[in-house]
């Protein structure tokens, strides 16, 4: 069971990664911008992000296995359309309805896992085996996109079909039927809400540098942003059955986490998209050079396999978390030393292996937002910290394209001007990134109050015996 629930998790890290790498493709065919292809990556995970919270709900209450079944057919389904259709619009439909599965199939799965394996050492290492999965796949659809884009990027869309169907047969066979379903109902409003807002969002941000940040265009949409969540916080507080129990929030582990994977995510996401715009259109490396350059990542991630449970065990969440964010933090930076001719040993490995350590964190921020919850609300919790990577990485990817867009060049530009154009983007990726280690590096703070604390009442001690 567990491992055909990996299958489906790498299936959607694969999907995800080799479309980025396929971007340069498939703009060049269709004559697309790059506020358009960002729409191309932003469509799935909005769509992933956005209907993460009530597919984490819907599992709870419909029960798990049929959920996920139902879900994971959608998907290959509309995978197959992606690869057949040409119209822009329709691509990027097709991948806001993959989205819209994987929200579904990602929550359940991991609300399977948390409900099958006891909490603690076993959960642990299921969890740890899992997240490696849905990186590794992340990773592995690095070289697949590079393969698949030399003969059609097409193809990039067709491979997760026959998966995707082997992995439905296998999970009807091997995932446990549901048991009693729990009472309650769905939050449709909110999901609504919630989805509506965040895609008006990523399309105010993305939009913003051609309208005028101070426009009356883009000034009402942010204000129609803030009231659709205003919305939506009303909403939830009301409702019989809410999407998101906001008392849930409370649950500081939880929070900790999904503003860890908000960084994570958002950060590399942007920080490959700049890179692979770059590279290919730039530099004029192919797909599959490009793959292999960022290879190392995912062979990083998959070997954390070995060792992630073990370090959780023996460290805790927190400090693996706080210290490979911030080896994360340093790649970024040093690969700010890129250049029009940069040097791949010296240059780009070092800081990409770095980069690639931040991932290795990535399953102890599952057990940490996961850690402490009740059974009957952990799909709920999968999907806060799921909804927080997807949203999080979609709204951090139209705020870096709005940068990059807003450098004025385009063809034409010399690779001097295009790098110029796209540094502000991997500044904002390693501000995004620095931030976010700040915030898990807090881990370490309570225990040198308590420490110091400690400390002080033996040093009055001592001062103060001679005069008794």
């Amino acid at each position: 069971m567990l491992i055909t629930l990996c299958i489906v998790l790498f299936l959607d890290g694969l999907d995800v990664s080799m479309i980025g790498v396929a971007l340069p493709s498939i703009g060049a065919e269709l004559d697309l911008s790059t506020s358009t292809l960002q729409w191309l990556v932003s469509g799935y995970v909005l769509g992933y992000g956005g209907l993460l919270l009530l597919g984490g709900r819907t599992a709870d209450l419909l029960g798990r296995r049929k959920v996920f079944l139902v879900a994971l057919a959608v998907f290959a389904v509309a995978s197959l359309v992606g690869g057949l259709v040409s119209d822009p619009a329709l691509l990027i439909v097709t991948r806001f309805i993959k989205g819209l599965a994987a929200a579904f199939t990602a929550p359940t799965g991991l609300s399977i896992i948390t409900t099958t394996f006891a909490e603690g050492k076993a959960r642990n290492k299921a969890l740890s085996i899992y997240t490696v999965f849905g990186a590794g796949g992340y990773s592995m659809g690095l070289l697949f996109g590079g393969l698949m884009t030399g003969v059609g990027w097409r193809w990039t869309f067709l491979l997760p079909v026959p998966i995707a169907l082997a992995a439905l047969v296998a999970a009807y066979v091997l995932v446990p039927k549901d048991g009693k379903a729990e009472e309650g109902g769905h939050d449709l409003l909110g999901a609504l809400l919630s989805t509506a807002g965040m895609l008006l969002l990523v399309y105010t941000v993305v939009t913003a540098p051609e309208v005028g940040w101070t426009s009356l265009r883009t000034v009402g949409s942010f204000l129609a942003v803030i009231a659709l969540f205003a919305a939506f916080v009303v909403t939830e507080q009301r409702v019989k059955h809410p999407l998101v129990r906001l008392g849930i929030l409370r649950k500081v582990s939880l929070v900790r986490a999904s503003l860890a994977i908000i960084a994570v995510a958002g950060s590399y996401f942007s920080w490959q998209f700049i890179v692979t715009l770059y590279m290919q259109d730039t530099l004029g490396w192919s797909a599959l050079k490009l793959a292999m350059a960022l290879l190392p990542v995912g062979i990083l991630v998959v070997g954390s396999a070995f060792f992630s449970e073990k370090l959780i065990d023996r460290f805790g969440t927190g400090p693996v978390i706080a210290v490979t964010m911030s080896v994360m933090a340093v790649g970024y930076l040093l690969f700010l030393r890129v250049d029009t001719a940069p040097d791949y040993l010296t240059v780009l490995l070092p800081a990409i292996l770095l980069i690639g350590i931040g991932w290795v964190g990535f399953p102890a921020i599952n057990v940490q937002a996961t850690s402490g919850i009740d059974d009957d609300e952990q799909g709920l919790a999968a999907g806060v910290l799921q909804t927080s990577m997807q949203v999080g990485a979609a709204i951090v990817l139209a705020v870096t394209t709005a940068i990059v867009t807003s450098g004025g060049h385009g063809a034409g530009a010399t690779p001097q001007q295009m790098l110029d154009t796209y540094r502000p983007g991997l500044e904002f990726a390693a501000g995004v990134t620095i931030v976010g280690a700040l915030v898990a590096l807090t881990v370490f703070l309570p225990r040198l109050t308590r420490s110091r604390v400690a400390e002080v009442p033996v040093a009055e001690e001592k001062v103060l015996e001679p005069v008794a």
